[in-house]
């Protein structure tokens, strides 16, 4: 994923929340959370400094549930999850002019249905980049782009 957090750090994240979903392969426990966490905190940094950003993304603490990542949704104005069966283009979706936009990208082997049923019930919109299924690594970037053309670089 150090892969991914360059490219969405370079691209203009601004901030990064781990999350442990269902089907994670990797699973941060407790005493290689803040470990993990900070090599992502390191890669941020670098791929700031490389595309001249003005300030540095925060990787936060990692939402070791589902339930901790609803509660930035419910202070969120928009939020998408990328999904391989979504039938919404994240393209076609409308952008707030202000506020927090949430893009959830879930592990190699997909987010749950139980996972993707408790994130729509929090106002999560399932959305799909194109007809190809991207790997994680891939799909978090290339989403990013799409938000950016249609609202950063217009």
């Amino acid at each position: 994923m150090s892969l991914a957090i360059e490219a969405a750090t370079e691209l203009g994240v601004d901030k990064v929340v781990p999350w442990r979903a269902e089907r994670s392969i990797v699973q941060w426990k407790a005493e290689r959370a803040e470990k993990s966490r900070q090599k992502w905190v390191d890669v941020v940094r670098a791929a700031s400094k490389q595309s001249r950003r003005a300030w540095i993304p925060e990787v936060t603490e990692l939402a070791a549930t589902t339930a901790a990542l609803v509660q930035r949704i419910d202070r969120a104005c928009a939020t998408f999850i990328l999904h391989s069966e979504a039938i919404q283009d994240l393209a076609a979706q409308p952008l707030p002019g202000a506020g927090e936009v949430i893009l959830i990208v879930g592990p190699e082997g997909g987010i749950s249905p139980a996972e993707l049923a408790t994130l729509t019930g929090a106002g999560g919109i399932p959305v799909k980049i194109g007809v190809n299924i991207l790997r994680a690594s891939t799909a978090g970037p290339a989403a990013l782009a799409v938000l950016s053309a249609a609202e950063r670089w217009q």
